[in-house]
């Protein structure tokens, strides 16, 4: 197993807490009606037909395939500025650590940063026909990220600017991606199960931006001291040697 595999593991799940913050989990119904045209009691039925799941499962990919093509062409060009800036890579690398710890600290909302706070997210009144338009909303929901996702996207193209070739960066970054579109696609094929999990789920929501921002302030600790790809390094090597 490659070092490389830890980051990777870690984009996923950094995807996965993407998906279920409160600037996008509360939102997923919202943005599959949207982009589907289909009446939320359609989506929600227990038992849809076979069209919804197929609107559903269709225009999801759309959107899905939206924002990655952004987030991994941000994870192309952070690692391109990293290969750039490589001469500088050890301060580079300990200003990110620092910037990271302090959006961890706003995620927890112990000490929230003005300039990060209210919404960022681009709107769009009207969704453009078909599959294209549901490809061009998941660009507006990439370029227009809101403020409580930001730290975790940044932490992420953080690592890609960090990586060693841009190749690392765009894996990285499609990880990443697929951590936040496969949970994604999954509710968008039975909103029903979704609409149940949520109404348990966001009593915690509270507990979870906590243990988010704590988890971007480890992250942001391990790239200041270079952590980061010595238990890389150190989880291959054990792998490796069982």
């Amino acid at each position: 197993m490659h070092s490389q595999e830890v980051t990777y593991l870690g984009a996923f799940i950094a995807g996965l807490l993407s998906f279920l913050s409160p600037c996008v989990l509360p939102l997923i119904p919202s943005y599959i009606t949207y982009i589907t045209g289909l009446s939320f009691a359609d989506l929600q039925t227990e038992h849809p037909s076979h069209k919804v799941r197929q609107a559903s499962m269709l225009h999801s990919l759309a959107f899905i395939l939206g924002f990655t093509v952004v987030f991994v062409l941000l994870g192309a060009s952070a690692t391109y500025l990293g290969s750039f800036l490589n001469q500088h890579v050890g301060l580079l690398r300990k200003v990110g650590g620092v910037l990271i710890m302090l959006l961890g600290v706003h995620v927890t909302g112990l000490i929230p940063i003005t300039m990060l706070l209210g919404e960022k997210r681009i709107t769009l009144h009207r969704k453009p026909a078909g599959f294209i338009g549901t490809f061009l909303v998941g660009i507006a929901f990439a370029a227009g990220w809101t403020p409580c996702i930001g730290p975790i996207l940044a932490a992420i193209l953080m690592v890609a600017a960090t990586a060693q070739n841009v190749y690392h960066g765009i894996v990285l970054l499609l990880v990443y991606s697929l951590g936040l579109g496969i949970p994604f696609f999954l509710s968008s094929l039975a909103m029903h199960q979704f609409i149940i999990a949520f109404q348990r789920f966001k009593k915690f929501i509270r507990v979870f931006e906590i243990c988010t921002g704590i988890f971007l302030m480890l992250v942001g600790v391990m790239i200041y001291f270079n952590w980061l790809s010595r238990l890389s390094g150190v989880f291959s090597s054990l792998l490796g040697g069982s």
